[in-house]
């Protein structure tokens, strides 16, 4: 009897200490699943939080592969910064990369880092970086309609798309805002590089501005600008020109003759007398001599009239009086929605519509 009770006695005390060892186990896994989820959460926030507080970083091997290997048939311009290709991420993202050879450089990723911070829906919004073999190159949002510039000048594909007189303030007022909001920045971002060819459309035609931050960028990391500009650019204000000094109110000076060229339809690098007629606008001038013909007759003498004296009051020689952009913003915004109160939409006789998203634009003939 007592050899049973023995028996029982150990494998009782045996059952209890593989039950304990069981139990022991148990902790210690459930302990260390709580150190790897904690460290792989910790990890996760860090990354998300690295990638909140900067610029994305792109991988030269997929930007290659994105644009054909950089091929000549994705080239589509060349700006300051350098040759611009589009191209397509594996994301489905249409992208525009603009490149240049540089050694690398912390400069240029803090830039980069400053310039992933001023996003605003009138600028063309900047997706991320690269820094590799000899390159950097800036990655930004493919704006799929052209600039400006294009619709209003043509070029060698063709004209652009006809503009009337509400669809010019709607763009006017969008770029504004995009300028606008840059100089609300602290400190205020001034783009230093302003101008009808940097101002972009898509598809809905709503404008983006281009090459914010461009300029300030080149200058910050040691790399000389084009001179070209000192010359023959009728964007640059006086002050400009003399010292190539930039300030919120050169940018200013630089709206206006966009608006100059908007409202006429001419390029003012090729005929910088428009400037000249709109700085001396008086109540008395004549709009049809510098009001662009092929906006047909959709808008008021008032309406006209108001964004001319806007645009003379941009173009003041001294730069002091010139307004805020926020103003300028503000006062586009009254003259369209009066010009929209005391018009419609005029159709053009036989003019095809251009399926864009908006059935306000008709392409030229």
């Amino acid at each position: 009897m007592s050899t049973i009770f023995a028996i029982a006695l150990g494998c009782a005390a045996g059952g209890l200490a593989l039950l304990g060892s069981v139990i022991v186990l148990v902790v210690l896994c459930l302990r260390h699943r709580k150190r790897t989820s904690d460290s792989s959460e910790s990890n996760s926030s860090g990354q998300a939080f690295s990638e909140m507080r900067g610029a994305r970083r792109l991988t030269l091997e997929e930007l290659r592969s994105a644009t054909n290997n950089f091929s000549s048939s994705n080239l589509i311009g060349h700006g300051m910064f350098g040759d611009v290709f589009n191209g397509l991420l594996q994301n489905g993202t249409v992208i525009a990369v603009k490149t240049r050879h540089s050694p690398p450089s912390q400069e240029f990723i803090q830039e980069v880092n400053y310039l992933s911070s001023i996003g605003h829906r009138n600028l063309v919004n900047f997706l991320g970086y690269c820094q590799e073999n000899g390159m950097q190159m800036l990655v930004y949002e493919y704006v799929p309609n052209g600039s400006v510039s294009t619709h209003l000048h043509g070029n060698s594909h063709g004209p652009g798309v006809r503009l009337e007189f509400k669809q010019r303030l709607s763009i006017a007022h969008g770029t504004a805002k995009g300028l606008s909001h840059l100089h609300s920045l602290t400190p205020p971002a001034v783009h230093m590089n302003f101008k009808t060819a940097n101002v972009l459309v898509d598809e809905d035609f709503i404008p983006k501005v281009a090459d914010a931050g461009i300029r300030g960028l080149l200058d910050r990391i040691g790399v000389a600008c084009p001179s070209s500009r000192i010359s023959n650019d009728p964007f640059l204000g006086p002050r400009g020109k003399e010292s190539m000094v930039f300030s919120i109110q050169s940018d200013i000076y630089s709206f206006g003759v966009f608006l100059v060229e908007l409202i006429s339809g001419r390029k003012a690098v090729v005929d910088q007398s428009i400037i000249e007629w709109v700085q001396n606008f008086q109540e008395s001038s004549d709009i049809s001599a510098i009001a662009d013909s092929r906006m047909t007759s959709g808008f008021t003498s008032e309406g006209m009239k108001e964004l001319l004296r806007l645009a003379s009051w941009c173009l003041n020689p001294m730069s002091e009086t010139r307004p805020s952009m926020s103003l300028v913003e503000a006062e586009i915004h009254r003259i369209r929605e009066q010009e929209i109160r005391l018009t419609t939409v005029m159709s053009v006789e036989r003019t095809p519509t251009v399926t864009l998203g908006s059935q306000l634009f008709r392409a030229s003939r």
